[in-house]
């Protein structure tokens, strides 16, 4: 049963309901795509799907986080991080595509290549379809269990209060993180550098544990802003816990620009032709242009903004500044994916707008349920009552302001 006083709001269900026709309606314009572009079709789904796995993987590194380091700003976002990893089943199924069409994906499973560039034919013991799957399985069966068992425990803590189980999650979210960073390195490598198996990269991995990290953070931002506009988080979360999100915003915005910029630098310096040929299509061009776009509006403009102080306690001026990473982080995605794929110059197609919005849609609604199926906050967790006293304490506050200003 929910505690009724932390109930999700009616609005997540009328959420649920709309998410879930959009996203079947985009992914069954989606799927119609693959009959007229196939190569294309992939192309976009890959990105779409990154796009959203990213956000529930970055979720459980957000929540291994809030349990090392404590603190209200993790407690007042920690059952939308849950919600979001319960999730990860659902993209478990959603890979299962991007298995099935890897040889219209991935140029290292034809032999053809293979046979024509001798650089392959040294990487084939890694890169060959079934150890690819094995990989894929491994990496999602260990955020499955990490997911699995924070979630099991907050729910026991829920209903029994025993503070051993707070414990319990702090002990496992250290070698969790440990497995995180691994597990997502490989990710990042088989699903995303492989595109171009003749290029490497030594941070990518950690490039990518940054991005769906930061992804994650600004969607919990997002939701949290909008759950606040209503009962019963209007007088749970308050200026001093946006405050605190801000500042890790910051934090992760920071860290994705110094791997971005690192693995440009290292990359650019070395001058060799086997690694800047990956980013010559990528800084010419349309590409190029795309290139300066993510330079300012993924970096430049949320740096500025999340410097203020006030910017960062204002809910409605944050969630801008969220919503705009969401869609440079899609952009950034579509940048690095896209030019690996077979043609000449920039192409736009209407599955690069479709596929996001189709895996959006359906993700929301897992997540929505997944929401609505706990209460919006932690019942029984040892610091539930100072973080529930800090925001008494801050609106009466702000009443008297607004009563003194009156």
């Amino acid at each position: 049963m929910i505690d009724t006083a932390y109930t999700a709001p009616q609005e997540v269900a009328r959420l649920q309901r709309a998410a879930l026709i959009v996203g079947i309606v985009g992914l069954l314009a989606l799927g119609a795509g693959a009959f007229f572009e196939p190569l294309q079709f992939w192309r976009s789904y890959l990105v779409g799907y990154l796009l959203w796995a990213g956000i529930a993987i970055g979720a459980l590194a957000l929540l291994m986080l809030q349990h090392l380091t404590g603190g209200g700003w993790g407690l007042v976002i920690r059952r939308v991080l849950e919600a979001a990893t319960r999730t990860l089943p659902l993209m478990l199924v959603l890979f299962i595509p991007i298995l099935l069409g890897a040889h219209s994906i991935y140029s290292w499973t034809n032999a053809e290549v293979i046979a024509a560039h001798p650089a392959l034919q040294e990487k084939v013991r890694y890169l060959n379809l079934t150890f690819f799957s094995v990989r894929a399985v491994i990496v999602f069966a260990i955020w499955l269990l990490l997911a699995f068992f924070l979630n099991r425990w907050s729910r026991q803590q829920d209903l029994t209060g025993d503070r051993a189980l707070a414990k319990k999650m702090r002990v496992l979210s250290g070698p969790g993180m440990v497995l995180f960073v691994f597990t997502v390195t490989v990710a990042a490598i088989d699903w995303v550098m492989s595109l171009d198996p003749e290029w490497s990269s030594t941070i990518f991995g950690l490039l990518f544990v940054a991005a769906w990290s930061l992804s994650a953070l600004a969607f919990s931002i997002a939701l949290t802003a909008w759950l606040t506009k209503r009962e019963p988080m209007a007088h749970v979360v308050a200026a001093l816990h946006f405050h605190d999100l801000g500042k890790l915003l910051l934090a992760l915005v920071m860290l994705w620009a110094y791997f971005s910029y690192s693995q440009f630098l290292i990359i650019w310096s070395g001058n060799l032709p086997e690694e800047i040929r990956w980013y010559l299509p990528r800084t010419h061009g349309t590409w190029g242009v795309i290139a300066l776009v993510v330079v300012i509006l993924h970096f430049a403009l949320p740096f500025l903004f999340l410097l203020s102080r006030r910017f960062k306690r204002d809910p409605h001026k944050l969630v801008l500044v969220a919503v705009l990473i969401l869609i440079m982080r899609y952009v950034d995605l579509l940048w690095v994916v896209a030019p690996n794929f077979p043609g000449t110059g920039f192409h736009l197609s209407w599955m690069d707008l479709v596929a996001p919005i189709g895996f959006g849609g359906v993700w929301l609604a897992a997540f929505s349920r997944q929401l609505r199926s706990r209460p919006l906050m932690p019942l029984n967790d040892p610091q539930l009552p100072s973080v529930l006293e800090q925001a008494h304490e801050h609106h009466e506050s702000e009443d008297f302001i607004e009563e003194a200003s009156a």
